[in-house]
């Protein structure tokens, strides 16, 4: 219980800080930076607690990498330029829907009415967010960014559940090689792209700190015990959690209250999380 409160502050507070770190840094610079750094904290952990780090299949670690890590971790940081960090945080955290219907498409699960009902409901909450029915709501930016890192995640995530684990391999190894990937991927892309140099400023040393130590490696031991100590239902279920966070954090630090289209789509989807992680967590027992 512990490990999720802790996992559930450091993932929901995170999007708070990637927001305002905008002021300080250029979005590509800092995910290169905080990605870099939480790989080399994920390998710091594992050689202090001596783990063995076998090196995964590249079929695996490379679509991986690029997915997961590279482009998933962009897509957020450009999101929450053209939006706030409460609408994007739950945005991004309706994944496990996403999820759901590629592993009916791709790996012939199957939903039930339960879940498709809950589907339903947050796909609701999605289209009272987006608006797409108002000009300009589907641009390439803000929302719709986020709307396609939850796409991209549950892409991964599925290539993760049909490939196969190299012998000796271990989820902390396999983590932390992809992200070492993406994050080479992520700093050649800085590199050749000129963009403006960092801001000194305090705020800036603190969020490379929460980012990449805190958010991503700590959080990532975390998750890893999490997922040993719980069933997979229920360690998904925890993420439930996370938005709710994110919400509160947006809401007090940056004054980003919703709407009453937004307040109504953040309802809808919180409830469908509801109820998909209820769902799940039946059939587990």
């Amino acid at each position: 219980m512990v490990a999720l409160g802790l996992l559930s502050l450091i993932w929901g507070y995170n999007f708070v800080v990637m927001k305002e770190v905008l002021a300080y840094a250029d979005p590509l610079d800092f995910t290169a930076a905080r990605t870099l750094l939480g790989a080399l904290a994920l390998f710091a952990y594992a050689a202090i607690t001596r783990r063995a780090m076998p090196l995964p299949p590249w079929r695996l670690m490379v679509p991986v990498g690029l997915l997961q890590t590279a482009l998933f971790s962009l897509l957020i940081q450009w999101a929450l330029i053209g939006a706030d960090a409460g609408r994007t945080v739950v945005v991004v955290y309706s994944m496990p829907f996403w999820l759901a219907g590629l592993a009916a498409l791709l790996l012939g699960e199957t939903l039930g009415r339960a879940r498709l009902l809950a589907m339903a409901l947050a796909g609701a909450g999605l289209l009272a967010i987006l608006r797409p029915w108002e000009p300009g709501a589907i641009s390439p930016s803000g929302l719709t960014l986020a709307l396609l890192a939850g796409l991209v995640w549950a892409l991964a995530a599925v290539i993760l559940r049909r490939a196969p684990r190299g012998r000796g391999q271990t989820l902390l190894s396999l983590t932390a090689w992809q992200l070492l990937l993406g994050a080479v991927v992520l700093c050649v892309a800085a590199l050749l792209r000129p963009s403006a140099p960092p801001r000194p400023d305090p705020y800036l040393a603190w969020a490379l700190f929460y980012g990449s130590v805190l958010a991503t490696g700590l959080a990532w031991a975390l998750w890893l015990y999490i997922l040993d100590s719980l069933t997979a239902a229920g360690a998904g279920f925890s993420t439930l959690l996370v938005p709710v966070v994110g919400l509160l954090a947006s809401w007090f630090q940056l004054g980003e209250r919703p709407d009453a289209f937004a307040s109504l789509g953040i309802g809808l989807i919180l409830a469908g999380l509801l109820a998909f992680g209820v769902v799940g967590w039946q059939r587990s027992r």
